[in-house]
């Protein structure tokens, strides 16, 4: 298997991924914004200043539509809030405190979406007995 078709199945596990959590969101755009959108995806893909092989920008923009088509695809910058804190959730007492520092706080943000994720670093000073 060549190392370009692995690169586009991760994509598409990526992209299913990125699509199934938009469905669990409610509603998405209008059909109307939602073709707006895809034309501007579609140029940037064209254009060659997509941070993806073209075919992987395309066949992105497509899925994206046809979900927004169906209501499941929402940009809602408030969900993001709620996955965030969904995520502390897992933690007690201050390590919940120090998770939640670190999403809407942060000391210090590395990385990026491009490279691979982003390091979120929160400084928390205590006091010693």
């Amino acid at each position: 298997m060549t190392t370009t078709l692995c690169a586009v199945r991760t994509a598409s596990f990526i992209v299913f991924g990125a699509l199934f959590a938009a469905g669990l969101a409610q509603a998405g755009p209008e059909p109307a914004d939602a073709e707006v959108r895809y034309r501007q995806d579609m140029s940037v893909c064209n254009s060659g200043l997509s941070h993806q092989a073209a075919g992987t920008c395309r066949t992105e923009a497509h899925n994206a539509l046809a979900e927004a088509k169906r209501g499941r695809l929402n940009d809602e910058s408030d969900q993001y809030s709620r996955n965030a804190v969904r995520r502390c959730a897992a933690f007690q007492g201050d390590e919940r405190t120090a998770c939640e520092a670190r999403v809407f706080n942060p000391s210090r943000v590395d990385g990026s979406v491009a490279g691979g994720g982003l390091l979120r670093e929160s400084v928390i000073q205590i006091p010693a007995r």
